[in-house]
């Protein structure tokens, strides 16, 4: 597979260099930051997570080792952060205050959104949010945070993330590859 080509300039989000870790990650130091990123971009950080596909790894694996090991790595922090971020969305629910006053609102944002989430659960379940995450270019936050409030179960949340996470990387290089076979 073709890796992909450096990203030019990610945003620096909050001013913690991230873009920059992520594009010059190498080595074991490397795989501790694209988890890191993994972990904050599957609850805290806006946009996607495709990016560490661009990290110039360089452990002294041929090129698909390196690609596996990254894609690995990176589902596993993207998983790790997804029930963090469950457990916000657990902890959510059980605020009083928060669930009264959207309650309260003159749109029953609680009711729909139960119900919308609800219809997508029962018809295609976890594996509708491993879809939901395949993707790229789609913020993660969205589909994890709409599961986790509704959601009850840790490990199959965080099965789902992970399996939707190496299908993004996946479909993202088998993105590059068309279009790099192809120009």
């Amino acid at each position: 597979m073709t890796p992909l080509p450096p990203v030019m300039a990610l945003p620096d989000w909050a001013g913690f260099g991230i873009e920059s870790a992520v594009n010059t990650a190498t080595g074991p130091v490397g795989l501790l930051i694209i988890f890191v990123y993994s972990f904050l971009i599957a609850f805290a950080l806006p946009g996607v997570s495709e990016v560490v596909l661009a990290a110039p790894l360089d452990v002294g694996l041929p090129g698909w080792a390196e690609l596996s090991i990254i894609i690995l790595i990176s589902s596993v922090g993207k998983a790790a952060g997804s029930v963090f971020a469950f457990h916000l969305g657990q902890e959510a629910k059980e605020a009083g205050p928060v669930v009264r006053a959207l309650e309260r609102s003159r749109f029953d944002v609680i009711s729909w959104s139960r119900s919308r989430t609800a219809q997508i659960a029962r018809r295609w379940g976890y594996g509708g949010l491993a879809a939901a995450l395949c993707v790229p270019g789609f913020p993660d936050t969205i589909s994890i945070y709409a599961f986790a409030v509704l959601e009850e179960d840790y490990v199959r949340f965080a099965l789902a993330t992970f399996v939707g996470s190496v299908g993004r990387l996946l479909v993202t290089l088998g993105a590059v590859e068309i279009f790099v076979s192809v120009f």
